[in-house]
């Protein structure tokens, strides 16, 4: 398969779960997202040839993916600080709108919450990536990311059920 066709079956595989893991890292800033994810794609396309194949393409896509996200996050600390009064302003807004829409706010709120290693197992898990590629994309053994999921999950819970009430 040439190089080419093998990138553009990647990219159709993968731009759509690209995109929702810059949504998630975004907190919902869809226009962002979108850029990032063409950023994602241009940096695999321009260093497709640097892939050692020590793991899977998707891996490493991945891998990308999360780098992309933490440098734009770090640089947009640099410039703005969005509050979560902010953050909260927007979700009740969302709430009117559509009360599926409100979950999906309230669920990425509390995401947002976690720290930058903890967001991207989380995030990697709802797009359902295979827990051990999870593990090799961060860097940890599969049974602390099995553990890891778990007290997220109970993190995430706790922190929706606050927001609730």
């Amino acid at each position: 398969m040439s190089q080419k066709t093998e990138f553009q079956e990647l990219y159709s595989n993968f731009k759509e779960k690209v995109y929702r893991l810059c949504l998630g890292y975004l907190k919902g800033h869809e226009a962002l997202a979108v850029d990032l994810t063409q950023e994602v794609f241009i940096k695999v396309h321009e260093h497709w040839s640097s892939f050692k194949g020590n793991s899977s393409r998707a891996t490493w896509l991945y891998r990308i993916a999360v780098n992309t996200c933490l440098n734009q996050l770090r640089r947009d600390k640099k410039y703005k600080k969005v509050s979560l009064d902010q953050l909260h302003d927007r979700a009740v807004f969302q709430e009117s709108k559509d009360n599926s829409t409100h979950n999906f706010t309230e669920l990425y709120r509390c995401i947002n919450k976690l720290n930058a290693v903890n967001k991207s197992i989380i995030l990697l898990e709802l797009e359902e990536v295979p827990q051990q590629e999870i593990a090799e994309i961060i860097g940890i053994n599969h049974g602390a990311v099995r553990t890891r999921i778990n007290r997220i999950k109970d993190q995430l819970s706790k922190c929706i059920n606050y927001e609730r009430s």
